[in-house]
């Protein structure tokens, strides 16, 4: 009789580490595809706004791109500027940028899923600057 109930606790303490560990793999590739799987990268031309150098915490690098084009839906097709929001991982990057400001410039960015505290504000983080005009 004890040891069939040996065995039942056995099978039950097994079960919470197979429960536990599948529990645990779910959360690491929940966590990983939403903060650190680069979800799309691209090139995003237009006029610098501005970087800043800012958080309470965690100091990250934020910027704003004004990106010129045509309003799609308008009868007219008006004018309007779009803003690309924008961190900054790299310090060097950052600090070239900041002395851009006001010109036109080609940013290569990738997007995640999420942000994260330390790599800034947005999901868009600027890895490379491919030109400035």
């Amino acid at each position: 009789m004890e040891s069939q109930e040996k065995t039942k606790k056995k099978k039950r303490r097994k079960g919470c580490f197979i429960s536990t560990g599948v529990i645990l793999l779910a959360l690491t590739v929940f966590l990983y595809v939403r903060f650190y799987f680069v979800f799309g990268e691209g090139v995003k031309a237009g006029q610098l706004n501005y970087v800043v150098y800012k958080g309470y915490l965690f100091k990250t690098y934020e910027g704003k791109l004004i990106q010129s084009g045509l309003r799609s839906g308008t009868i007219n097709g008006s004018i309007q500027s779009n803003e690309f929001v924008f961190s900054v991982a790299d310090k060097a990057v950052a600090e070239k940028l900041m002395l851009s400001g006001g010109r036109e410039v080609d940013l290569h960015y990738r997007e995640y899923r999420g942000a994260l505290p330390w790599r800034g504000y947005s999901k868009y983080v600027v890895d490379s600057i491919i030109n400035i005009q």
